[in-house]
C-alpha cells in the first residue's frame, strides 16, 4: 500500500509542478512589506515586532499588516491578490503547529509564484511538516525561517526577543543573503 501525504490546506494530495519562485530583493530599503499573520497565539505580536525592526533597522518604507481567517487554510485569493499587488515582499506565520506550519509554507510558495519574495516563519518542531508541504507544492528545499518551539506560550517580552533573533534570517530569506 502506498502512503499518501495529506495536504491540510485542502490542496491536491500529489506533488504539483515545480514552483517558479520569486527572485530575492537586493535590499529592503524603501520596500513595502506585507505581514500576514495566521491567528495563532503571539503571531501578530511577533510579526508586528519584525515589522518595527525592519522599518527601524533596514529602512523598510511601509508595513501592511493583514490577518488570515484560519491558520490551517490557504491565504484567501482576495488577500493573496491584495498583498501581491501592494507589497514588495511578504512575511507570513507563525507556524507553531503542524497544520499552520504547512499552511504558512503553502502561502509562502503562493506569493513566490506571484513574483513576491516571501519569508515564512515556523517553529523548529514542525520543520518536517514545512518541508513536506514545500515538496508537495513543487518547491522542495524551500527556504523558510525557524524559531524555537513553542511560540504560543511566550510572554510579550519573549516574543519580541524571538522576533529580534529571527530577523537576520528573515532578511536573508527575502534578500537571498546569508543570515
Amino acid at each position: 500500500m502506498v502512503n499518501s501525504i495529506l495536504d491540510p490546506t485542502g490542496g491536491a494530495a500529489k506533488a504539483s509542478e515545480n514552483a517558479v519562485l520569486a527572485s530575492p530583493r537586493a535590499t529592503l530599503r524603501g520596500a513595502t512589506v506585507g505581514l500576514l499573520e495566521n491567528t495563532k497565539q503571539n503571531a501578530a505580536l511577533f510579526l508586528d515586532e519584525v515589522g518595527r525592526l525592519l522599518t527601524d533597522e533596514y529602512g523598510v518604507a511601509a508595513v501592511v499588516a493583514r490577518t488570515k481567517t484560519a491558520f490551517a487554510l490557504p491565504v484567501p485569493d482576495a488577500l493573496l491578490d491584495e498583498l501581491a499587488t501592494s507589497c514588495d515582499a511578504v512575511i507570513t506565520g507563525v507556524g507553531d503547529c503542524g497544520s499552520c506550519s504547512a499552511s504558512a509554507v503553502a502561502d509562502g510558495v503562493a506569493f513566490e509564484r506571484r513574483g513576491i519574495p516571501a519569508a515564512v516563519v515556523c517553529s523548529d518542531a514542525f520543520a518536517v511538516t514545512a518541508d513536506t508541504m514545500a515538496e508537495l507544492k513543487g518547491a522542495a528545499g524551500y527556504r523558510y525561517t525557524t524559531t524555537a518551539h513553542p511560540v504560543a506560550v511566550l510572554t510579550p517580552g519573549q516574543v519580541r526577543e524571538r522576533a529580534r533573533q529571527a530577523l537576520p534570517d528573515i532578511v536573508a530569506v527575502l534578500t537571498g543573503g546569508v543570515a
